[in-house]
């Protein structure tokens, strides 16, 4: 292993959950904000977009474009997390609270990510 552990599961992390989009669709579309055209579409590229990423993060020649693409994402992600805090539906029945540390979380997966960029 080149990269610490820790990389590696973040890679997994985005991974499985890029396959999870494919598995679990309608989860992601009912969080899709409303005023977004093509939810399913949408939701699929995105699946594919954190797959590759993750994917991305095991090689030397790609980790770098790999962490600012995931940083990219997470801040394209945002509005959706707005979107479950308005919307009870959106919210998938999670507490208000849950929804509103999933906002903080976004950030340090940000920064969890950028870590990655001196190594």
């Amino acid at each position: 292993m080149k990269y610490p552990w820790h990389l590696y599961l973040m890679a997994a992390i985005y991974i499985l959950a890029g396959i999870n989009h494919f598995v679990r669709p309608k989860m992601y579309i009912r969080i899709m904000p409303s005023y977004l055209p093509a939810h399913k579409l949408l939701v699929y590229l995105s699946g594919i977009a954190e797959a590759l990423l993750g994917m991305a993060l095991c090689f030397e020649a790609t980790k770098n474009i790999a962490v600012y693409g995931i940083i990219a994402m997470l801040a394209v992600f945002l509005p959706v997390h707005f979107y479950m805090l308005s919307s009870e539906k959106a919210g998938a029945g999670l507490p208000k609270w849950a929804l509103v540390l999933r906002i903080p979380l976004q950030f340090f997966l940000m920064w969890w990510a950028w870590f990655y960029l001196r190594f």
